[in-house]
């Protein structure tokens, strides 16, 4: 019997003072590839002279068991690797993958589904897979999803900077209970200063990450921006040497807390799904900017944090507008002058006076 053109052709052999052998995990994925690619079947013998990895094998009882072996944890995977018996003769059975069983169906995500997958990526920091990941939302967003999709997170879309090298470093802290020393950049004075503190939670407000804690210097709990984190943090002294808090109020320790209130909106009509959830439609407004005599629904939403809020009304762009209180609209005014602002250099929120005595 003839045998088909190999359909991955290993490399070249290494020689004795050659490379280290092929990763298992590449090994596995050459052999999906082959058996996905291949016209027929293949056989055992076929697979260890083309597909790479398995002529790392020293003899043909060893790739027996390698083969063996890498054919199970496939088939655990749930990759459907079916036999094909060409004429009884054991060296002429061959392997393949059902196609059928294998394919995807078509991808139809909801919006709600797009959206998520939308906020993870945002949260993919590596450079190698971020140009992939834009692609493929890119694809997705065309298979049918418009701009509705996207604000199922345009509340919860990240809208912090970078949390730098300190992040890593508090957390593993925080969990061993170790205390904290850091060189640290008062807001309101530009003095830095070595900091001794007990970290007990990290958190995302206004744009910025935060460490709350207990500052041993001062005997006092207090709140430091990570940004203003210079250097190096490193933990001291033994694990479990304090307890946190069970009553850490992080937004009383920010001073982001509020007195909360009730949210007046103009929302375009089946907008802002995530708003409507929690709201109450009381009514509709002229929209002078649809110029064909559609309205806006007018909204009530309650909320806690008018900041929070105001971050998320922000996100929907131009599909929500804030009738009141006055509070929540100029806060809402303010961040879109900040974003317009961006390009000109300037950083808010970094040096403000929501800062002031802190850390």
């Amino acid at each position: 019997m003839s045998e088909p053109t190999p359909p991955f052709s290993a490399p070249p052999a290494a020689s004795s003072s050659g490379s280290s052998s092929t990763n298992p995990a590449a090994r596995l994925l050459n052999l999906v590839i082959a058996l996905v690619n291949t016209n027929a079947s293949m056989t055992k013998q076929q697979i260890r002279i083309s597909v790479a990895g398995y002529g790392d094998a020293p003899s043909p009882d060893a790739f027996e068991r390698m083969f063996e072996r890498d054919k199970d944890t496939l088939r655990d995977l749930g990759i459907p690797i079916v036999t094909v018996d060409a004429g009884g003769h054991a060296d002429e059975v061959g392997y393949r993958i059902d196609q059928d069983a294998y394919a995807l169906p078509a991808v139809d995500l909801t919006p709600a589904e797009l959206g998520v997958l939308a906020l993870a990526a945002q949260f993919w920091q590596d450079k190698t897979l971020r140009t992939d990941i834009s692609r493929a939302l890119t694809k997705l967003r065309a298979a049918g999803a418009g701009e509705t999709a996207m604000d199922v997170v345009a509340g919860l879309a990240p809208q912090v900077r970078p949390v730098g090298d300190a992040y890593a470093t508090l957390m593993d802290a925080i969990s061993a209970r170790r205390a904290v020393s850091f060189t640290y950049r008062a807001a309101s004075t530009g003095e830095v200063r070595a900091r001794r503190a007990q970290p007990w939670r990290i958190a995302a407000r206004r744009g910025g990450w935060y460490l709350v804690g207990l500052d041993l210097d001062r005997g006092a709990p207090r709140s430091y921006r990570l940004s203003r984190v210079e250097g190096r943090v490193r933990a001291t002294g033994p694990r479990d040497a304090f307890e946190v808090p069970v009553d850490v109020d992080v937004d009383a320790a920010l001073g982001t807390r509020d007195a909360g209130g009730v949210a007046r909106l103009a929302v375009v009509p089946e907008r802002a799904g995530a708003l409507r959830a929690r709201g109450t439609l009381v009514g509709s407004v002229p929209d002078a900017r649809a110029g064909d005599g559609a309205g806006r629904d007018v909204l009530e939403v309650a909320y806690d944090v008018r900041y929070a809020l105001a971050d998320e009304v922000v996100g929907y762009g131009d599909a929500v507008l804030v009738l009141g209180p006055p509070d929540l609209r100029e806060a809402v005014v303010r961040r879109l002058r900040d974003a317009a602002a961006l390009g000109s250099g300037s950083e808010q929120g970094e040096g403000s006076t929501e800062e002031a005595g802190r850390g």
